[in-house]
């Protein structure tokens, strides 16, 4: 069995390939550098060179609110071509398995708390995060139509935001806790008065670990073989503005948080009901918020690589 990896050298596909490393298995990545994923045919040669027996498709491009703002055509574009062809090859080249990974973006912007897996279709996505959000649901409804006409095992998983080392620290276009991490801590070196963040602190998100989210995309790919989606989380929110004091804490900043409300708080409310994954393939994370946040500082400090450049 060879399984193959998209997006493999990336925040969360780091993590997962540490676990399969460890498991012994048998992978190989898809990248970036060695493979254009929106090119049909490069994607076709990619499959017919290689032959995978099992595909995990982690490849995307995404960011924060403010990367969705400003890049909505080319994250919409690039999520779509990528999951069309690796959707088309999987079944062209009688994958066993195929995995993908969407994003709780695809949730409607006023659906209820918490966010179940039969509400996704109740509504539009949040407007600044729409077209990524759109892309990923449409790679949902490829997997079910061709598990549907061509009897293609497909699974589809829906993690909430994630954090951890590797992640992303470039301002213009990481998430929240990455974002304010760096902040807070270049502020705390510059002895700054204070630090603004984006919008009122209001809005509340649930965080899943990085190395619990890849724990969980293997137990989906090893155990679950269903075509409903299923939320990956940990069923627990907390607000931006109690998370900005959690990591004004862990990175010794002590002065002013002030709010920028000019600036989109994006989502009101992101909380998932997670019984599916922990009913259909045991999954249940482990990584209490305080210490995945320990832990990502603590990379962040030590020996870190530059924040602008690419994930390793």
């Amino acid at each position: 069995m060879s399984i193959m990896v998209t997006g493999g050298t990336g925040f969360l596909g780091s993590h997962v390939v540490r676990h399969l490393s460890e498991g012994g298995k048998d992978f190989f990545l898809a990248t970036h550098d060695n493979t254009d994923l929106t090119d049909q045919a490069a994607v076709e040669r990619l499959f017919a060179e290689r032959q995978p027996t099992e595909v995990i498709h982690l490849a995307a491009e995404v960011g924060g609110i403010g990367a969705n703002q400003e890049n909505p055509g080319r994250y919409w574009y690039s999520n779509l071509m990528m999951a069309l062809n690796v959707v088309e090859q999987s079944r062209a080249h009688d994958v066993r398995k195929l995995t993908t990974v969407g994003s709780i973006c695809a949730y409607p912007a006023d659906a209820p708390i918490p966010f179940r897996e039969e509400d996704l279709w109740a509504g539009y996505p949040e407007e600044t995060n729409a077209s990524y959000g759109v892309a990923k649901r449409a790679l949902l409804v490829g997997a079910q139509a061709y598990r549907q006409q061509y009897g293609t095992n497909i699974i589809h998983l829906m993690p909430v935001n994630m954090y951890g080392p590797h992640d992303n620290f470039d301002l213009q276009t990481s998430h929240v806790i990455p974002a304010i991490i760096r902040k807070m801590h270049e502020a705390a070196e510059r002895n700054d008065a204070d630090v603004v963040l984006w919008g009122d602190g209001s809005a509340t998100r649930e965080f899943l670990y990085a190395d619990d989210a890849a724990r969980g995309i293997l137990l989906a790919a090893e155990h679950y073989n269903g075509a409903e989606p299923i939320n990956l989380g940990t069923g627990q929110e907390v607000s931006i503005r109690e998370l900005a004091q959690l990591i004004a804490e862990l990175t010794g900043f002590t002065g002013r948080i002030v709010w920028d409300t000019s600036r989109p708080n994006g989502q009101p409310r992101r909380q998932l009901d997670v019984s599916r994954a922990r009913e259909h393939f045991g999954f249940v994370a482990s990584t209490p918020l305080e210490e995945g946040l320990r832990h990502t500082v603590d990379w962040y400090l030590s020996g870190r690589p530059s924040p602008d450049a690419p994930a390793p």
